[in-house]
């Protein structure tokens, strides 16, 4: 059977768990030479009634599935519905609900919130390269009450928004390129510059509004101002291209989300970054081959995700 090109087919294609088995395989081992994630040997026998492989290394867990050392490790959800669970999230333009997820594949509202959480988590991608050319700055607020949060993490993780209960996001965008969005603790210089230097590359274009936190750039970037309350266009200046992103975000957001709170903002943003990223000259199943291909490595606990123990993006 060919590679699936719609959910339907995606959703019958990889309810053969041998089709999941190979796809995984291919994609974690694609010289086809399984090895142990725990050891790294590849000395190991594939156990066909328990779907696992034993190790012959010596260490204390000599079996593992094709689960261990992914973003569905310890999950008792089928590998079918996890791949279906992420050709979803990735391919729907505005994202996709909890709700609708367990519509779809048959699961609880509460597995799949908690399953949609673990793969945005999957879908952050820390790149190192910073951004060139032509780059668009800006920042927005996102509203939303924190609930379900200890109030000593609310007060250190929402702080300085600018808006009571709204969380500050900065956007960073390479025209033609890729965007960054990232949860900013205020829009004061300190706060706001960290992150352009930490992701623009010095000597950029750089494109921002008239917010005097962007003051004293222009020292490492070509640093060009629009300010909104005069145009937003002039000739090359301005910040179209994240206006364009926003909208997407917002529709997401507001739409298909309703409320999203703060602590958990910065799993959304990094699930609309993969898809726009991600947007040109690529079919569903290269956008989920993709998505898929960050599942490794990559772990998030019940209590990380409700807030209760930081997470590898919150630890101080």
């Amino acid at each position: 059977m060919d590679s699936p090109r719609t959910l339907q087919q995606a959703i019958l294609y990889f309810a053969d768990f041998d089709r999941c088995r190979d796809f995984l395989i291919d994609l974690r081992w694609p010289d086809g030479k399984v090895a142990c994630p725990k050891c790294g040997s590849e000395h190991v026998v594939y156990l066909a009634k328990a779907r696992a492989w034993k190790c012959y290394g010596k260490h204390s867990a000599p079996k593992f599935t094709l689960k261990t050392g992914t973003i569905f490790e310890d999950s008792p959800l089928g590998l079918d519905k996890w791949l279906a669970a992420l050709w979803l999230l990735v391919n729907a333009k505005n994202g996709i609900s909890s709700c609708e997820i367990a519509r779809s594949i048959g699961i609880t509202q509460k597995s799949a919130w908690f399953m949609a959480h673990r793969l945005r988590f999957a879908l952050h991608h820390g790149s190192f390269d910073k951004l060139t050319g032509e780059v668009e700055v800006d920042e927005t607020f996102i509203g939303g009450k924190a609930r379900n949060m200890h109030v000593a993490q609310r007060k250190r993780r929402i702080t300085g928004t600018g808006g009571k209960d709204k969380t500050a996001v900065m956007r960073i965008l390479q025209r033609d390129g890729q965007v960054r969005t990232v949860v900013v603790e205020n829009r004061k210089k300190k706060a706001l510059q960290a992150e352009v230097h930490a992701h623009v590359e010095a000597g950029a274009a750089l494109y921002t509004d008239a917010l005097l936190s962007y003051d004293g750039l222009a020292n490492k970037y070509a640093h060009q101002v629009i300010d909104h309350a005069v145009k937003y266009v002039d000739g090359q200046v301005h910040s179209n291209g994240l206006e364009n992103y926003w909208s997407l975000l917002k529709r997401g957001i507001a739409g298909t989300y309703v409320s999203v709170e703060p602590f958990h903002l910065f799993r959304y943003l990094d699930e609309q970054a993969f898809r726009y990223n991600n947007r040109k000259d690529m079919g569903d199943f290269d956008r989920f081959e993709m998505a898929a291909s960050q599942i490794v490595g990559k772990r998030l606990t019940w209590k990380q995700a409700i807030g209760m123990q930081d997470d590898a993006r919150w630890a101080n």
